[in-house]
């Protein structure tokens, strides 16, 4: 991905993790690598190291009004000692108060929504998602959007590995 398209995706993980996105520039942020369908990036914010691997996904069924781009993350905030905090931007508006599901390898994850990010619902549960990520070969999410049409976003696997290997090494 090119640089200033790196910048718009970081701006968009320190959004969704609650960071705020003025604190970033588009030079600090420094690509790690691509990996097949994912890849990883580094950037200093306030706090210190931030690292994060991004996919799109490979399916969008049905694709929704106003749909725009999806893109999952994992995030490690080493200042703040969070590895493998999962992130989606769903590219639409889920429905207030309405979880969705993520599934991969045969395991479900509770995800709390809000807006059109996402988040574990049990954060203790993200190094454990982080390996059945790695075992696995696509994540699925599920989920409702703001006028009630339930949407499936899948994201391949291949390259996660070795995206979380890149973001591991740096962070």
């Amino acid at each position: 991905m090119r640089a200033t398209r790196a910048a718009l995706i970081f701006a968009a993980v320190l959004a969704g993790s609650g960071l705020a996105a003025g604190t970033a520039s588009a030079q600090a942020v420094k690509s790690l690598g691509d990996f097949r369908n994912w890849s990883s990036y580094s950037a200093s914010d306030g706090s210190g190291a931030l690292c994060f691997a991004v996919s799109k996904p490979t399916d969008v069924t049905p694709t929704p009004d106003g749909y725009t781009q999806a893109f999952l993350y994992l995030t490690h905030r080493a200042a703040e000692n969070v590895n493998n905090e999962l992130n989606l931007v769903a590219g639409f508006t889920f429905a207030p108060d309405t979880p969705a599901t993520l599934s991969v390898g045969g395991q479900s994850f509770a995800l709390f929504t809000q807006n059109d990010a996402a988040w574990l619902q049990d954060p203790s549960q993200s190094d454990n998602l982080a390996g059945v990520m790695r075992a696995g070969t696509s994540v699925v999410v599920e989920g409702s959007t703001d006028k009630g049409i339930k949407v499936t976003e899948t994201f391949s696997l291949s390259g996660a590995t070795a995206a979380s290997k890149a973001i591991s090494g740096n962070c």
